[in-house]
């Protein structure tokens, strides 16, 4: 497995950061005073995750004056996508090769 797929996995292992950036996925952008009040931790517990998330490449922070408003960085997720593809195929042809002995055990 690549560091980035380390760092990924490690990152959306959090079950309050995978909240998070679910969150940012399904509503778009928005600030961490709203991430906050529905996050059910305090804002700098919320600001220290969107930090790990940021630096793994998951979100992106722009400044609007005072306030930073995060979104999701939905192709960072190329590296897991492209790992669980290849997952996929590896036990689809593990699962054939099963099915195929088995057939010729029957017979």
């Amino acid at each position: 497995m690549s560091s980035v797929q380390d760092v990924l996995f490690k990152t959306l292992s959090d079950p309050t950061r995978r909240a998070i950036f679910e969150r940012l996925c399904r509503d778009g952008e928005t600030t961490v005073v709203a991430l906050t009040a529905q996050a059910g931790v305090s804002q700098p517990v919320v600001s220290k995750h969107l930090g790990v998330l940021k630096q793994a490449g998951l979100v992106q922070g722009r400044q609007d004056g005072r306030q930073t408003h995060y979104s999701a960085q939905l192709d960072a997720l190329a590296p897991l996508t492209d790992w669980t593809r290849e997952m996929t195929g590896f036990w689809q042809s593990r699962f054939n090769s099963l099915e195929d002995l088995l057939k010729r055990m029957d017979q």
